[in-house]
Parts: C-alpha cells; structure tokens; sequence
C-alpha cells in the first residue's frame, strides 16, 4: 500500500451540505486518519460519512499527496464544490462539536481504515452553520 494525505481548508459552512469529500480512486483506499481545526471563532458541529449519492462534477479537485519516496501520483482526490453536492450520510462514523475557539480540533484514528469502495466517496458534513475548518486526511491506496 501506498500512504498518501491533504490537508484542505473547506469553504463552504452551510448546514446541511458536504465541506469537504473524499473521492477514492480506481482501487479504492483505506482513510487512517481525519483531523479537523476551527480556522474561525464559529461554534460548528462536523460529521463524517459515506454520503447517499456522491457529488457530481467536482470543481477543482485535489490530488493526496504522496508520503514516503513519492514516487508516482496518488489515485485519491478531494472537492471543497460540485455541481451538484454530495447527498447526507444516513449515518455517521463520527461527529464533533467545537467551540466558537479557533484552533479548536479533533484527530480521528482509525487503525483497521474506513475503507472507501473505488471510485466511491467519504465526506465531512456541517451539521451546523460551520466556520471554515483545516481538514486533514491520511489515506493508505491500494
């Protein structure tokens, strides 16, 4: 496997809609890690989730970066927009609330991985009117 990560600032803070997605490559991928920083004094509530339908036409997405030798491009790319958004998750993985404190944040481990099914997405979603938020993700690829 192959470890790659990104760290996004989202833009986005409506309730009800997706800050950030995960869109998984031709093989698919296994998130190790998700952590979330205030970047403003907002009280916001974020959760994390496979979304009923995934976003469609993603605008400017973001490769992962590679980790270790760097070698190749990673498969695993990130939306802050869409034409249209990803779908809420019927559940959720985890969720957090925060503080109006910016630098307020959460690292979320997962040592088995959530794997994400290729081509198939993961998202952070508001919960609430959210601040903009540091979004930082550790993916390993197949």
């Amino acid at each position: 496997m192959t470890r790659s990560s990104i760290g996004r600032r989202t833009s986005d803070g409506t309730t009800g809609a997706a800050a950030l997605e995960l869109i998984a490559g031709a093989r698919g991928c296994f998130v190790r890690e998700v952590s979330i920083s205030l970047a403003a004094a907002t009280a916001s509530t974020f959760g994390l989730g496979r979304p009923a339908a995934k976003g469609i036409t993603p605008t400017t997405p973001a490769a992962n970066q590679l980790e270790g030798t760097g070698l190749g491009t990673s498969s695993v790319t990130t939306a802050l927009a869409w034409g249209t958004g990803p779908t809420v998750p019927a559940s959720f993985f985890r969720r957090i609330g925060f503080p109006a404190v910016i630098g307020s944040s959460i690292t979320w481990l997962f040592s088995e991985g959530i794997f994400v099914k290729p081509l198939a997405t993961l998202v952070v979603w508001n919960l609430a009117s959210n601040g903009v938020a540091d979004v930082t993700i550790v993916v390993d690829e197949q």
